[in-house]
């Protein structure tokens, strides 16, 4: 079947025959939308109460990239504020803000606040009130080439409105973050871990200036502390506890790896408020979570495009002499997994080394994650992001959306990355844009 423009929640071109009515199911329950309980449905309700988006596929739509307001009067959606206080935790990574979690939840199932309105507190006295309303503004920098070419870059400054439980201390680390592609994730995961270690070089030994390291995060299932790949901050441990936790977090979805809504003790009337729990406690059961973890992890990469145009390949040369191949590994190979065979032994190009990298002050949120500093970013996957804006409209780019293009994001980059940008720089541009063609032929 042909589509007229890509997407990124397609299956696998390799998955068997076999596996699509389950495949099928997993994106049916990430696209439904889940509503307020009790309702006469136990499949669809627990919305909530206070939540980001009532389905997956809202922040992620069509497997692309979330996006950002253009201007400080629109509310943010399809991206989300994380929050927390200075210090660490062993199983959270973050100290929670007490009153508003680790999360900021915008929406809430009260039908006054769904249409913005907000009456005297004595008419919405039994409503659960969404966290706050958060809104970007933009600020501005201008960026000089040597050859006298001038880029104006932006940066995000987030701002909230009826924070309804109390104001947000100075000292609370606050972060901006967009939501990511989803496809070839279940490629992602089958990446032997040894492959991922071969390039950890946390001391710069080499002396190239890279030093990659892991994340290690607490696994909720083994009970016990491993690398992370998932996430920004590479912070979670598997695409199975990735994909719980926003349940949990973005949709106020309990499921049986993380069982709790995102109500904290201050936020009484969220806590008692009618859940969609089953007689296990939960509003998507095992066998659901299942589904959404199938589908997610046989989305299929896009593949590589106009790699044989004079163009790119000058671009790729360029890449890999400007240095930008240490940290955006390009290729693994996949190992094996008895459950999906399809997607074992499998080499797969998507240019990322899944390690922590110091970026710099610039693109710094100096919001720590377990061992992840503030200003450390896990190496996102470059596979589809020429694709992107044709997917859904979305053009953001980086952890925070800022960048609105290719050349925007790497002129942000800093700290380890910044050498490979002040080569960018310096090349002429016809060659700045070859190395961009190639970037978007990835």
């Amino acid at each position: 079947m042909q589509h007229s423009k890509p997407r990124f929640d397609l299956p696998s071109a390799n998955l068997p025959t076999n596996f699509k009515t389950d495949f099928h199911a997993g994106k049916a329950l990430a696209q439904q939308p889940w509503v307020k309980a009790p309702t006469a449905t136990d499949s669809r309700d627990g919305l909530g109460p206070i939540y980001n988006a009532r389905t997956c596929m809202a922040c992620h739509m069509k497997g692309g990239k979330g996006i950002v307001p253009q201007d400080g009067s629109s509310e943010l959606f399809s991206s989300l504020i994380r929050l927390s206080k200075p210090g660490k935790n062993k199983t959270s990574g973050v100290i929670p803000h007490p009153a508003y979690g680790d999360q900021l939840q915008t929406q809430s199932t009260s039908l006054a606040h769904q249409l913005r309105h907000i009456p005297s507190a004595q008419t919405i006295a039994k409503d659960v009130e969404p966290e706050a309303y958060a809104y970007i503004n933009w600020q501005k920098k201008t960026v000089s080439y040597p050859d006298n070419k001038n880029i104006t870059l932006r940066y995000p400054t987030p701002e909230f409105k009826h924070l309804n439980y109390g104001d947000i201390a100075q000292d609370t680390l606050i972060s901006l973050r967009t939501a990511p592609m989803i496809h070839g994730m279940g490629l992602i995961e089958l990446i032997p871990q040894q492959q991922i270690n071969a390039l950890i070089d946390e001391h710069d030994d080499n002396q190239d200036g890279i030093s990659g390291r892991s994340n290690h995060v607490w696994d909720s299932v083994k009970k016990s502390t491993v690398p992370g790949r998932f996430g920004l901050k590479a912070n979670k441990a598997t695409l199975t506890l990735t994909i719980a936790g926003a349940f949990a977090n973005d949709l106020g979805i309990s499921n049986p790896l993380v069982k709790h809504q995102p109500c904290t003790q201050q936020q009484t009337a969220c806590i008692t408020a009618p859940n969609g729990d089953d007689e296990n406690g939960v509003e998507l059961n095992q066998s659901q979570l299942d589904r959404v973890v199938f589908f997610n992890r046989n989305l299929a990469p896009v593949a590589a495009r106009n790699l044989d145009e004079k163009q790119t390949e000058t671009g790729r040369e360029l890449f890999y002499d400007a240095g930008c191949s240490l940290c955006h590994n390009p290729s693994f190979i996949t190992g094996p997994s008895e459950s999906q065979t399809h997607l074992s032994n499998q080499k797969i190009w998507p240019y990322s080394d899944f390690l922590l990298h110091d970026m710099g002050t610039e693109l710094a949120d100096n919001r720590p994650d377990f061992e992840a500093n503030g200003q450390e970013w896990r190496t996102p996957p470059l596979w589809g992001i020429g694709l992107q804006e044709a997917v859904n409209g979305s053009t953001a780019l980086l952890h925070d959306g800022r960048a609105n293009t290719v050349e925007e994001a790497i002129l942000w980059h800093g700290g380890e990355a910044d050498s490979s940008k002040q080569f960018f720089m310096t090349l002429k541009k016809s060659d700045r844009d070859a190395l961009i063609k190639f970037v978007e032929s990835i």
